[in-house]
């Protein structure tokens, strides 16, 4: 496995392409999106994914429909964690077809692409259970990418 440092995560990730995309995926939804992307450690993915989470303050959403992409691009794995308040609207089809649109990208070390992909379906998915309230909708959590550490 290789380790990276902070400096080749930055390279990899296209912070404007990914920000545009949430930001275009807000559109669609009231769903609050955001990308953690971490470096190479041991242990479980989910457990840290989970624990960014809640650093990140994702369950701070008026509905609780906050949505984490976390990506450790060095195991070429990621983690996609949802709020209670998408739980209680989204059967498993959800998180399967979200996982499908972006598994195929990562497999390749496409991660740009695949955040991108994911993104935009999450985007496309929510709106159907909460959908973008227009001018009442505002941008609860920020858009930026967190490139924090293993959790």
């Amino acid at each position: 496995m290789a380790f990276m440092s902070q400096h080749k995560l930055l390279a990899i990730i296209d912070d404007d392409r990914i920000k545009a995309a949430i930001a275009a995926a807000e559109k669609q939804t009231s769903g609050e999106m955001r990308v953690s992307v971490s470096r190479f450690f041991y242990g479980s993915v989910r457990h840290a994914a989970e624990k960014a989470f809640d650093r990140m303050k994702m369950r701070d959403t008026r509905d609780r429909n906050g949505i984490l992409f976390f990506v450790v691009p060095s195991r070429h794995r990621f983690v996609v964690v949802g709020d209670e308040g998408i739980h209680r609207k989204v059967g498993q089809e959800f998180w399967d077809k979200l996982v499908a649109a972006m598994a195929g990208d990562f497999r390749e070390g496409k991660f740009n692409e695949g955040l991108i992909r994911g993104i935009g379906e999450c985007g496309r998915l929510l709106a159907e259970h909460f959908p973008h309230q227009g001018e009442r909708d505002v941008n609860e959590l920020p858009d930026d990418i967190d490139f924090g550490n293993k959790e």
